[in-house]
């Protein structure tokens, strides 16, 4: 027998810690090759730490809601086989008769035959292989159910979810499965606040306390733009073989303007102004489950439209798909949001801090608007959206923050129809 250390592992470079938030398997439980055996989380990203090798876990070294150093070891599996760094356990602790009667349970357990099983497309854990066997699900149905967690793996939650749902005439999820439940006889649901619920409310809550927020609004003639990436965006993708939305045109443009007015750029520490020389653009994203996450583009200034298309659309991609990485949400110096996504005309959003300021992007409407030519107004039919831009008026004034805006849009309505992507 030998001892295999699970380790934190490194996940960026300005990452240093992490929060044990859910352990998936107890002492005791046979583990396999890549198995996940504990969930953990930084202030944005959640991810899991897989096991390496095969063998029983015999001691975790950390509780849930505990902060973990990178390069720490997290938990202690026994193995047959040695491993780079293994040692004896017996050199650590002599075996107990508690631990020795675990073991034998746990070899029990493994050796049972199992009617479902991974495969080359779906991993499924334990847990989970062990519910389906309690409810009588067959390979067939569990492939079907759809993944949240990491890589897609199925999850308990997806499967608490899968059998709840499962029918509405009778309950048919087992005694044992409903304990892992919450249920609540009253009238009125309550539900617990999610981690990531959590870390958003106190970090807006807390932005309120921290800068004075202010908020200017201006109108926007995009109809150039919208003609032109409608006869760019069918090209496009048959070229590049993905969409071309508004968002990375407003983020080109959004840096471009940063450059110009650098002092919004910025971030405040005490009486200190600290004027950044990177322009890092964040990216307000919903994710599947309603939350948000803003993954961050680096050195946005010096991307083209098409570096930023695709910048855009992979943190895009891999934010739904629970596959950033912790690196992907730090550093952000300005944040842009798109409310109209979700049909919104206008917002106002909470500073996203230490930044000074966030840009709202409303929802393109097609309106009846004075047209100003040389031989005369008329009424004509435009494309026309809201900018609202939040900043903090400790250090941007309403001529800065107004100012701003007012380039956004005369860039905006200035697009030429001729660019090339």
């Amino acid at each position: 027998m030998s001892k295999y250390e699970l380790i934190m592992p490194k996940m960026g470079e300005s990452v240093a810690e992490a929060t044990i938030t859910n352990w998936l398997f107890e002492v005791g439980d046979q583990i396999q090759v890549d198995d996940a055996v504990v969930e953990i989380a930084t202030d944005k990203v959640d991810s899991e730490i897989p096991s390496e090798v095969e063998g029983v876990l015999v001691e975790r070294l950390f509780n849930e809601n505990d902060v973990v150093q990178v390069g720490q070891a997290v938990a202690i599996i026994e193995t047959n086989q040695q491993s780079e760094n293994s040692e004896s356990l017996e050199a650590i602790a002599p075996m107990t008769p508690e631990v020795e009667q675990t073991f034998e349970v746990a070899k029990e357990t493994a050796s049972e035959p199992s009617s479902v099983s991974s495969n080359a497309d779906r991993f499924y854990s334990p847990l989970v292989k062990n519910i389906a066997k309690k409810e009588k699900i067959s390979q067939a149905e569990l492939d079907t159910i759809v993944g949240t967690g990491k890589n897609g793996r199925v999850t308990k939650k997806d499967m608490m979810n899968y059998l709840s749902s499962k029918s509405t005439s009778k309950p048919t999820i087992s005694k044992e499965v409903v304990k892992e439940l919450s249920f609540n006889p009253q009238t009125e649901e309550i539900i617990e606040m999610g981690r990531m619920e959590q870390l958003i409310a106190t970090h807006m809550t807390e932005s309120l306390k921290t800068s004075a927020h202010v908020q200017s609004f201006i109108e926007v003639d995009v109809t150039k733009l919208w003609n032109w990436r409608n006869r760019v965006k069918d090209n496009f993708f048959k070229s590049e073989g993905e969409k071309i939305t508004f968002t990375p045109i407003f983020m080109t443009l959004v840096a471009k303007a940063l450059r110009e007015f650098p002092m919004i750029n910025v971030s405040v520490n005490g009486n200190q102004i600290i004027k950044k020389k990177n322009i890092n653009l964040g990216m307000a994203t919903a994710l599947p489950d309603g939350n948000l996450i803003v993954p961050v583009i680096k050195n946005a200034d010096q991307l083209s439209l098409l570096g930023m298309t695709k910048a855009v659309n992979d943190l895009a991609s891999r934010a739904r798909n629970q596959k950033l990485l912790p690196d992907d949400v730090q550093d952000g110096t300005y944040t842009v949001t798109n409310v109209g996504a979700f049909g919104s005309l206008t917002g106002t959003p909470i500073i996203n801090q230490p930044q000074v300021g966030i840009l709202a992007i409303g929802a393109i409407r097609k309106v009846p608007a004075v047209v100003e030519t040389a031989e005369g107004d008329f009424i004509g039919i435009r494309h026309k959206m809201m900018l609202s831009h939040s900043y903090d008026h400790r250090v941007v004034n309403g001529a800065q923050g107004g100012l701003f805006i007012k380039k956004l849009k005369d860039d905006l309505e200035a697009w030429d129809e001729s660019t090339q992507l």
